[in-house]
């Protein structure tokens, strides 16, 4: 790579080794995610085949809502959020030991206080989730009961992998995190296969929770393998006696800080993921179908939101809390505008596409065995009213990452909140008349709100967030967005009449679709000289990536 070579979501005053190492992390980031996202789309089309948008498969959506709840509370994402950022300020000051300590106190307290919330949640889960589930009853009330008690203990591993794995991005190791989910997916599709078959036909989505489970299992086992590769060593976390252990947490002044700092980073990831607990919540006001209907649907969102903003969120955050960490605010403010507008080149683009095709994609991923014709027209709906909010829900998370490094956890929070707010009284006003449309698009109401909130308190905190050039890019990639959809939808159009409904046809009118959208938007945005896009071609052809 040479010196001259513009990083695709760093600034330039990173110097020239450091955007190296990020540009190619976060390309194989993008790329790993992006692997584990379609390999996780095979396993929705599997369990689609074997479960359609049922009320079994409905009730599996909301108990897996449930923990996946919790865990946005008190596990991964959370920890990670206040952790990172402690725990490189003490390797930037050089308090490796103090840092290591650190890590180790956190895992033995989050599997303390994990355990305990599991337990307790198994024994008060026919309490709770009619909470969440308050349209169902019966059989599908008992089935959602079951199976969150079944799901729930993945709460305690995916605590202890949030941990491991901010010692991993810490060390700027992101390979194993990122392949994880591929292998995560690939264990919960063989156990469904291998094991539905020794359950009865009405008990099969059991299999379905077990495999959830065990792919957890090998999540966690191969990220804390990959901490033999940092100097870290996570048996030392483990010895001394249990009093002694709880005494030491307690009174460690970093711990201390990490807690603190958990308290509004677990309201604010929690109000987020609140949404689509809102979202399942009125979707059983609709019908029992319409919670799983949504959760297809979201299925097919998260692609193109994991393979890019999730891959630059992730890899800029601990680069962005070295940053918070010097005081040096204007590299920061350089790579998080840098990383905007990256996100806004890659998701409008995919936006487009859903809005367009969101049909014949519904129709081609799941549309077989129990999956019918009226269930595509269900979730394909969704998949329409979620692309508006894709490029927001992009910004969303590298901003409040952002604040996160900064360790301002609070602006995220309250406007977390109002999101929330937001969110629960446009869906009760429109889930009425619009069903399932009127439930997400409240979520995308909710999520440009935000943005817009977010902006303007990061650039009163920041100063100047090239917001201007931001506002230019974004104008020259929806031109070139707008032509990438007209263009699509017209190929699958005439390819759709000519070639039929078949396997084989879907799968050339789609592919060609999408093919000739994306290179009409190539060819749209290299005319209209958008610079972001020449960093991605520089980044293809930088060695290794």
């Amino acid at each position: 790579m040479s010196t001259t070579d513009e990083p695709v979501v760093a600034a330039d005053e990173l110097g020239p080794q450091r955007s190296g190492r990020l540009a190619r992390s976060t390309a194989f980031f993008a790329f790993a995610t992006g692997l584990s996202r379609i390999v996780g789309l095979v396993r929705e089309i599997v369990a689609a085949s074997y479960f359609g948008i049922s009320g079994a498969m409905s009730a599996f959506t909301i108990a897996f809502m449930v923990p996946n709840l919790v865990r946005s509370l008190f596990a991964d994402a959370a920890i990670q959020a206040a952790f990172v950022p402690v725990f490189t300020q003490e390797l930037e000051r050089g308090h490796r030991r103090q840092a290591f300590h650190l890590a180790s106190t956190l895992i033995f307290l989050v599997t303390l206080v994990l355990g305990a919330i599991t337990a307790l949640f198994i024994l008060i889960a026919p309490i709770v989730m009619p909470i969440f589930a308050p349209g169902f009853e019966g059989e599908v009330l008992d089935l959602t009961i079951a199976l969150s008690r079944l799901l729930f203990p993945i709460l305690i591993m995916l605590g202890i992998s949030g941990l491991v794995v901010g010692v991993l991005n810490s060390y700027d190791r992101f390979g194993i995190f990122a392949i994880a989910p591929f292998f995560w997916n690939v264990a919960i599709i063989a156990v469904l296969v291998g094991l539905a078959p020794a359950f009865p036909e009405d008990d099969q989505i059991y299999a379905y929770a077990i495999g959830v489970l065990v792919g957890t299992a090998v999540q966690l086992a191969m990220v804390t393998i990959d901490l033999r590769n940092t100097p870290f060593g996570i048996r030392r976390a483990l010895l001394g006696p249990f009093g002694t252990r709880i005494r030491a947490a307690l009174g460690d002044p970093d711990v201390r800080r990490v807690l603190l700092l958990m308290l509004p980073v677990t309201i604010s990831l929690g109000l987020i993921n609140f949404n689509l607990a809102v979202n399942s919540f009125f979707g059983t006001l609709v019908s029992d179908q319409a919670p799983a209907g949504i959760d297809k649907a979201f299925r097919i969102y998260m692609l193109p939101q994991g393979i890019f903003s999730v891959a630059v969120s992730t890899v800029l955050f601990p680069t962005l809390a070295r940053f918070a960490a010097r005081r040096d605010y204007d590299d920061l403010r350089a790579t998080m505008a840098n990383g905007m507008r990256q996100i806004t080149l890659l998701l409008i683009p995919a936006a487009a596409a859903m809005l367009v095709l969101s049909e014949p994609m519904i129709r081609l991923v799941y549309q077989r065995g129990e999956f019918d014709a009226a269930q595509t027209d269900l979730v394909a709906t969704a998949l329409f009213w979620f692309a508006f909010s894709l490029p927001f829900n992009g910004l969303f998370l590298l901003l409040t990452r952002t604040f996160f490094s900064l360790q301002r956890p609070w602006v995220p929070t309250a406007i977390s909140a109002g999101n929330l707010a937001i969110t629960a009284l446009a869906a009760l006003a429109l889930y009425g008349p619009f069903g399932v449309g009127g439930i997400v698009a409240a979520t995308a109401i909710a999520t440009a709100a935000s943005v817009a909130a977010q902006a303007a308190v990061l650039r009163r905190m920041l100063g100047r967030l090239e917001l201007g050039r931001l506002a230019w890019t974004t104008v020259r990639v929806s031109i070139a967005s707008a032509a990438l959809a007209g263009a699509s939808y017209v190929i699958w159009l005439e390819l759709d009449e000519l070639l039929g409904r078949g396997l084989g046809g879907q799968i050339v009118s789609l592919g060609a679709a999408l093919a000739g959208g994306g290179l009409v938007y190539a060819v749209a945005v290299s005319m209209l000289r958008i610079p972001e896009a020449a960093q991605i071609r520089r980044l293809l052809r930088l060695p290794g990536a």
